[in-house]
């Protein structure tokens, strides 16, 4: 079962149909959501992830993993 995310409700992502194809990426930066998901899947660290991409705030992928978490818990 693929569980789709409301990312509209969190600040630290942003989708433009100009930017990345329309995915959401963290706010300022074209890093998609996904590869933060992509790489804690493939074993990375979270201090991995924002060493190898240096635009995102830890504060941004604290509030994206929070987002995921309630938005789970909810499902």
């Amino acid at each position: 079962m693929i569980l789709m995310l409301n990312w509209s409700t969190c600040l630290a992502v942003e989708r433009s149909p100009d930017k990345v194809s329309g995915s959401w990426v963290f706010r300022g930066t074209r890093v998609p959501v996904a590869a933060l998901f992509e790489n804690l899947e493939s074993g990375a660290t979270v201090d991995q992830f924002l060493e190898w991409f240096p635009g995102v705030s830890r504060q941004q992928v604290e509030v994206v993993l929070e987002h995921t978490t309630r938005s789970l818990a909810v499902a």
